[in-house]
């Protein structure tokens, strides 16, 4: 109980030291009125995939931060979205985010940073991009979403009442970490990491990942990026794996990651599970049998000039 204890802290000040400052640059920028220019510039991104431009900096601010400093924000911005909205936002933050951190372990591990953002923020705009047009043709999930992390907005827009509110919004976080490292590992005392590992193997054997990447990739798509990438680069400078089948786990890793952790964050703003979660994995899995496709069809000589290279020291 101690070291859960522990790590909650652990986590929870980690995220803090980057979430405080970033409250506070919003802040700032708000006040100067770059909040709306941003929403300007983004809006037409944002209507891409039937997103209100105001959403626009929920994923920005995602995008170089984290999943929980993109939920900070967006708990700050009073805009009623339906549930397809924040399942095509939930998807947008689970498929692109936390970009400074993840992108310089893809590219430790051989991925090129440009390779790695256009299969990141393109993934995510493709997929939104996809949703928006299911949901909007087939006039699904167009009820008002039931966000359950959120405080309600004030009135008063003095700088003691924003401080009070930034402090109870921070207090939230805390609660929420909390209670998700307690499930987390609840999970695996139940085994269901275990079992989600075996529900994966026949995926990623379809998608010519080998064996010896497996359980490594399988480790990072329940974990994260920074674990299953940290792992598979040790071992790739080890040579007990290839740089192809590095690329095409870390391919994967890109878009699948986190599937316990991420999702659950997301559903509690509100998002569809089956779409966040199975529309996820599909999705993913589509992406990246197209790339393994192409990639069977190149020799080595192209595929180390243009999409990877050997791990190095």
């Amino acid at each position: 109980m101690n070291g859960l204890w522990k790590e909650i802290i652990d986590v929870t000040w980690t995220l803090y030291k980057i979430m405080i400052p970033m409250i506070i640059v919003i802040k700032v920028v708000e006040e100067f009125g770059g909040i709306e220019l941003l929403s300007q510039w983004l809006s037409p991104v944002m209507s891409l995939v039937g997103l209100p431009s105001e959403m626009g900096l929920v994923w920005a601010t995602t995008l170089v931060t984290n999943m929980y400093a993109g939920l900070v924000i967006f708990m700050s911005i009073d805009t009623d979205l339906t549930v397809a909205q924040v399942s095509i936002l939930g998807t947008l933050m689970l498929l692109a985010h936390s970009l400074p951190i993840e992108v310089a372990v893809a590219k430790k591990a051989g991925v090129g940073i440009a390779m790695t953002l256009i299969i990141r923020i393109g993934g995510g705009l493709l997929m939104g991009w996809i949703l928006h047009q299911i949901y909007q043709g087939g006039d699904l999930l167009n009820t008002p979403a039931e966000v359950i992390w959120r405080h309600a907005p004030v009135s008063d827009s003095s700088y003691v009442v924003w401080t009070i509110d930034q402090l109870k919004s921070l207090a939230m976080i805390f609660v929420v970490i909390a209670a998700l490292m307690t499930f987390l590992r609840l999970l695996k005392l139940l085994g269901i990491e275990k079992l989600m590992a075996i529900l994966l193997r026949p995926i990623l054997s379809v998608l010519g990942i080998s064996r010896e990447a497996t359980n490594l990739t399988i480790v990072g798509i329940t974990l994260g990026v920074s674990f299953g990438g940290g792992l598979l680069i040790n071992e790739a400078k080890r040579g007990h794996i290839s740089p192809r089948d590095i690329f095409v786990a870390m391919m994967l890793l890109n878009l699948l990651h986190s599937l316990i952790e991420d999702t659950l964050l997301i559903l509690l703003i509100g998002a569809d599970f089956m779409t966040i979660f199975w529309g996820r994995i599909v999705f993913s899995v589509t992406v990246i049998g197209v790339l393994v496709f192409v990639l069977k069809r190149l020799d080595e000589s192209t595929c180390r000039k243009y999409f990877y290279k050997k791990i190095s020291d």
